[in-house]
């Protein structure tokens, strides 16, 4: 007899593979960058090592992986733009920290709110129905994540 194991927390759907992907690449360049951060003098590269790794990579991961378990589908248009916006809004953060330009910053964080609605309506509109503690925690980080972006936009408006 063959034991199903579609539902168990270990299977890896097929939906959260994009994710795994962009977000693995996302944490290997943040290791590169800090390894050379200090011979290069990087000005920023610590603070953006640190935001490759935690941000576009974990973050990126968690919202994909739990998004999989938590919905029944996810869609392909819903990925692309999960993804590509995150993508694009944290090379705009990025970017736009280490020109000293904090109005790019601010439109990379509004490419990330862009994400983030597209998560909770995802998870809200296919979930499994009930709410459960992956789905409680997936509201925590992402009301977090929402609640970092603007403190994130002022401190660059302070600096620069």
């Amino acid at each position: 007899m063959t034991q199903d194991h579609s539902d168990s927390i270990l299977a890896i759907r097929r939906s959260s593979i994009p994710f795994l992907w962009v977000g693995t690449a996302a944490i290997i360049a943040g290791g590169l960058l800090a390894a050379v951060t200090s011979p290069l003098k990087l000005t920023h590269g610590s603070w953006a090592s640190a935001y490759l790794v935690l941000i576009v990579g974990v973050a990126l991961i968690f919202f994909g992986v739990t998004q999989s378990l938590l919905t029944r589908q996810v869609t392909r248009r819903a990925i692309t733009i999960e993804i590509g916006a995150w993508v694009l809004g944290s090379l705009a953060v990025l970017g736009g920290t280490v020109v000293g330009q904090p109005v790019i910053v601010d439109i990379g964080g509004a490419v990330l709110v862009i994400a983030l609605i597209v998560f909770a309506l995802a998870v809200r509109s296919g979930g499994v129905g009930r709410a459960t503690a992956a789905l409680w925690v997936f509201r925590l980080v992402l009301l977090v994540v929402v609640i970092s972006i603007p403190i994130g936009l002022v401190l660059s408006h302070l600096r620069h």
